[in-house]
């Protein structure tokens, strides 16, 4: 599914202390695996921009709150003895990583973010990045739910990755229209009932 090109799009590093670094071949280790591709090779990171105003927070939160409390911590646990054994200093350090693979991360997408404001949506009928779409199952059961980018989808919250096989099955589908699409326990036909935007 390829978000529409009427949306309105737009192209939308912390050190820490040498005295933290490498203490361990284990340390270096995980400092240097490899970390989760973010999207699949050549695929647009397309997100609204209540998404991208949530990564943009997310990251703020951990470079100026949770990471500058992880190396205190760290700072702290380093003066009490035998680091191999300190139970402060290995959870500090643990932590420190987790921080720093998470803002890395999160500076990558937003980086490459293309954000997409369903607001200026003009094909307000078809089903595109950003639309809030009700549909029906096969037993007549009604669902809504948001075509949203890979890191703002949550399927407890009706938000759903705009990659999904859903939403790349009700690309241009419009009210009334029957979709199929591959689901993981086997074929599924909905009936699209309602497409509306400005909802995320």
């Amino acid at each position: 599914m390829t978000p529409p090109p009427d949306g309105q799009r737009h192209e939308i590093g912390h050190d820490m202390s040498k005295a933290f670094v490498k203490e361990s071949d284990d340390d270096e280790a995980d400092d240097l695996a490899p970390e989760i591709e973010a999207l699949p090779a050549g695929v647009k990171n397309y997100m609204t921009p209540a998404g991208r105003a949530g990564l943009v927070a997310e990251r703020h939160q951990l470079q100026d709150v949770e990471r500058p409390k992880a190396v205190d911590v760290v700072a702290w646990a380093a003066g009490n003895g035998d680091r191999s054994e300190n139970g402060d200093y290995i959870y500090g350090k643990r932590r420190l990583r987790e921080i720093d693979r998470r803002i890395r991360y999160l500076t990558k997408q937003l980086e490459s973010a293309e954000v997409v404001d369903p607001a200026r949506q003009r094909h307000l009928r078809q089903v595109f990045f950003g639309a809030t779409v009700t549909y029906a199952d096969s037993v007549g059961a009604a669902r809504t739910i948001t075509i949203v980018g890979l890191d703002e989808a949550d399927l407890a919250a009706g938000r759903v990755s705009w990659l999904s096989p859903i939403a790349r099955a009700l690309h241009k589908a419009e009210a009334g229209d029957m979709v199929r699409y591959q689901a993981p326990a086997g074929p599924i036909e909905i009936e699209l009932l309602s497409v509306r935007y400005g909802e995320t």
